[in-house]
């Protein structure tokens, strides 16, 4: 056991969706953007006066997670997507609750 007596170091912490070892931009920044339009959709969504920016918000994230997720490489990537997706429906759906698309 020659490998025991080693520390194991690991580099800092990075945020990486991309386990295939291969870099996968403009799947993860879709991935992400998805995720960040889906969370302002959901949560403008529960109040009534910021309806547009709910709607806006939760239509884009809707369309683009679709995308995102027709070319999405790894897992981490595909449930980040679905989480998105699954937010900016809710935003959206609230926000046409609350008033549609325009003010």
């Amino acid at each position: 056991m020659p490998d025991a007596s080693r520390s194991t170091r690991r580099g800092p912490f990075r945020f990486a969706l991309n386990s295939g070892g291969r870099p996968h931009l403009i799947e993860d920044v879709l991935s992400v953007g998805t995720l960040i339009c889906g969370l302002v959709a959901f949560a403008t969504g529960f109040m009534p006066g910021m309806h547009v920016l709910a709607s806006w918000a939760g239509a884009v994230g809707f369309v683009g997670g679709l995308y995102s997720q027709y070319i999405s490489a790894t897992t981490r990537e595909r449930a980040m997507n679905i989480v998105g997706i699954v937010a900016s429906f809710v935003g959206v759906a609230f926000g046409i609750h609350h008033g549609g698309f325009l003010p």
